[in-house]
């Protein structure tokens, strides 16, 4: 039985729609948007359109039992997940700070999500029923799956599937695992019958017989160095493709076991599930604006997953280093049931991935598949790398002769160096002339030469190269176009130094951004093991980590010299330095002498 065109999030609406009781019940800590940009509405359709009656409880009051029995007892289990981003990372902004809104919320109320929601969620719902599956997903299940560096306790947290005392973590994006979870259950099986699924984890009494031992909890909570190389082990055998084997990670008399990576996504399965009849607005329950919709709700998906695999990244662990891509039909198909929509003002504001332009790339030898031993743009881009920008070339002039549509815009994401090595497509010419909205995001995060080889980025030369570039290009079509750049402050590895250097480099350019970002530790990246053991975990190699308050305080005012504000800081930074000749007047001076009271 199909489901309605909205689907029901409200008890109210599934008796209007003649259900006796839901299959699945699904809960989010962001408020619901049917939109393809969440998570929650994606695997809520996907599950709908197989015919399973779905129930959603966007934000339950998890004070409350029974804000989750709304719709009753499910008949297959429950699915949970914090939201889009991770609840603590969503609710502070360093230990003891917290945000002063949630964008995921409507009018943008901060509050309305519990800190580790995933856990809260879970007990509330076992508590109110104690037989039936739990499953848990999205970003902050995935991200926590083994035992993990927790930023705003700082102490060594375990797997959140002990913690939550849920059956099953789906990890990744898991469209493919959440329909096979529902099927088995459907077809009579019991949750013992799920644990062969590729792309999950659950807890085993003992660890399968070809899987790989980790340290386990006691080890790596007392010693860094076990710490890291269970990490490099999760690392190696999380990737698609590439020879992973299951993993086993011991805490008491139990394991969690992480099952090999859930194949990549075809295109035709990533068409179907960008084909489903997503409204693409909040549930008309909300009666003020979701800040989260606004910036994606004209946005197209043309891809997704990362081969970048920058240290401070995540976006590799969710949705992998394999490209996925759609179709060109599937994407001219959904922009152009958009142009029809009575609020749509003809512009396309985002068609991209997680890297706007990475849409049919990927690896000639291994086609749908990733090495395994090594990246593909650090140190140096592979020579088997397919790069090639024609293929997004020619599906934005595809979607520039759909009627009603007047702008296709690539905004962000952008990997300088492969637009620098790509000197066929004529790629940068391309979305110079008529795809940029006046700025174009990039990111080259640091200056430093230590600094980015830690966070395995391109040597900022490159950067520069590619700021000439544009610059030269935009001067020759007659446009007035921007490049934003963004940085990081107190990444692991950078020193006060490090910072000084780019704020020179901000004195010479006379360009300072509105907003440097500082490194936030959150579970699951390269960067934040190194924050954590102060080393390298696949080199070894000792890393300095600014990780008190009164360093990246130092390195904050650093990156924004020019504010009064910060002069008392930045003096101190330059002592710090033995800079203190550039303190003064002269045009070489950082920052002038503070009047003495």
């Amino acid at each position: 039985m199909k489901l309605p065109y909205i689907l029901p999030v409200t008890g109210r609406e599934a008796l209007e729609a003649g259900w006796d009781e839901i299959d699945v019940l699904l809960i989010s800590g962001d408020a619901y948007i049917d939109h393809p940009s969440f998570g929650i509405a994606v695997i809520g359709r996907v599950l709908a359109d197989s015919g399973f009656r779905v129930g959603i409880i966007p934000q339950p009051d998890w004070k409350d039992k029974s804000s989750v029995e709304v719709f009753g007892k499910p008949r297959l289990f429950i699915g949970i997940s914090s939201g889009s981003i991770d609840s603590m990372l969503n609710n502070y902004s360093r230990p003891g700070k917290k945000r002063s809104s949630d964008v995921f919320s409507c009018g943008g109320e901060k509050g309305r999500r519990p800190d580790r929601a995933c856990i809260v969620y879970s007990n509330l719902c076992r508590h109110a029923y104690k037989d039936v599956p739990i499953v848990l997903g999205g970003v902050e299940a995935s991200l926590r799956r083994f035992a993990h560096y927790d930023y705003w306790e700082d102490n060594i947290r375990k797997s959140i599937l002990v913690d939550s005392k849920a059956d099953i973590i789906v990890y990744g994006m898991g469209e493919s695992q959440i329909l096979e979870i529902a099927q088995r259950l459907d077809s009579g099986k019991d949750k013992a019958s799920l644990y062969d699924i590729d792309g999950i984890a659950y807890v085993s009494k003992s660890p399968p017989e070809n899987s790989i031992i980790i340290p386990e909890f006691s080890e790596i909570v007392s010693d860094k160095k076990k710490f890291a190389e269970a990490f490099r082990i999760i690392s190696a055998n999380s990737c698609c493709g590439g020879k992973t084997r299951p993993i086993a990670q011991k805490y008491d008399a139990r394991y969690v076991v992480q099952n090999n990576p859930a194949e990549p996504l075809t295109e035709i399965e990533m068409d179907y599930i960008y084909s489903l009849p997503y409204t693409r607005d909040p549930h008309p329950v909300y009666k003020k604006d979701i800040p989260a919709l606004e910036p994606v709700k004209w946005s197209v998906t043309s891809h997704r997953g990362c081969f970048g695999e920058c240290s401070y990244c995540s976006i590799p662990v969710m949705q992998g280093n394999v490209i996925q891509n759609r179709s060109e039909d599937s994407i001219i198909g959904e922009i152009t049931m958009l142009s029809k929509r009575h609020d749509f003002k003809g512009t396309v504001h985002v068609l991209s991935g997680p890297t706007s332009n990475m849409y049919k790339m990927g690896c000639r030898v291994n086609k749908g598949s990733h090495c395994g031993d090594r990246t593909c743009l650090f140190p140096e881009i592979c020579g088997n790398l397919d790069f090639d920008h024609m293929p997004q070339i020619k599906l934005i002039n595809r979607i520039k002769k759909i009627p009603g549509v007047k702008n296709v815009f690539v905004t962000s994401g952008l990997r300088y160096d492969l637009v620098l090595r790509d000197e066929k497509s004529g790629y940068l010419e391309f979305i110079c002339d008529g795809h940029i909205s006046g700025q174009l995001r990039v990111a080259p995060e640091h200056i430093s030469e230590r600094v980015l080889k830690v966070m395995k980025k391109p040597p900022f030369k490159l950067y520069l190269d590619f700021a000439e570039k544009f610059k030269s290009v935009n001067r020759r079509i007659g446009r007035k176009q921007f490049l934003i750049p963004y940085y990081i402050s107190a990444h692991p590895g950078c020193a006060v130094e490090d910072m000084l250097e780019l704020a020179l480099y901000f004195r010479k350019t006379h360009f300072i951004p509105d907003s440097i970002q500082e490194f936030t530790p959150t579970p699951g990246s390269i960067s934040t093991c190194m924050y954590y053991t102060g080393m390298d975990p696949f080199t070894g190699q000792k890393l300095h980590v600014p990780s008190n308050n009164h360093e990246k305080a130092l390195q904050r005012a650093l990156a924004h010299f020019d504010r009064e504000s910060n002069k008392n800081l930045v003096e101190k930074a330059l002592e710090a330095c033995k800079r203190k000749d550039l303190i003064g007047f002269g045009g070489k001076s950082l920052i002038s002498p503070q009047k003495k009271r």
